[in-house]
């Protein structure tokens, strides 16, 4: 049996936009695996997830991301939704955080539109991923090797980068995070 006991999970979201699905069901399968998943966030207080365009449920931060360190987690989750990742991309901190965890070799998962915020931190050039179908022109202008397919596990670099294009890729999806973050 898989396990991430003794592993923390960073799941980083906008205060607005993430697709509830790709964070919960992520969430759930990084608790499953014995793990501990904490929500990092542009702003303290709470999130607003939406079940495409209309607002569903809210969920507290655990950490703002200007304040979070890379050392305090052994993981990053990347969930997707339209408006989430293109909040973070505009933000420094959120953008910084992210290029950290290539820095330091640690692994990272990103669904849907969450590739956004890989180009801006500047982290797929080479790289084989997948995401959702529109954000393919982005990736490959980014110098990344875009693929259709389910999930893809790119092992290129210092650390391992797990990507899906969508929630029906979920279960694909987070099987694969689970194993590969057990591994590291």
């Amino acid at each position: 049996m898989v396990t991430l006991q003794g592993r923390t999970v960073a799941f980083l979201v906008a205060t607005e936009g993430v697709e509830q699905v790709e964070l919960t069901e992520p969430w759930q399968a990084v608790q499953e695996a014995g793990g501990t998943p904490r929500l990092v966030s542009t702003s303290s207080g709470s999130i607003q997830a939406f079940n495409h365009l209309d607002r569903s449920d809210t969920f507290k931060v655990d950490a703002v991301v200007a304040d979070a360190s890379v050392d305090d987690y052994d993981a990053l989750v990347l969930p997707g939704g339209v408006a989430n990742p293109d909040a973070l991309r505009m933000n420094p901190d959120a953008v910084t955080f992210t290029k950290s965890f290539f820095d330091s070799g640690k692994p990272v998962a990103a669904i849907c539109h969450a590739p956004w915020t890989l180009i801006e931190a500047d982290v797929v050039r080479g790289r084989n991923l997948t995401s959702w179908p529109s954000l393919r022109t982005d990736l490959v202008n980014a110098g990344a090797h875009w693929a259709d397919e389910q999930v893809t596990v790119c092992t290129d670099g210092p650390n391992v980068l797990v990507s899906s294009r969508k929630p029906d890729d979920l279960p694909a999806f987070n099987d694969t995070l689970v194993s590969v973050f057990a591994a590291a």
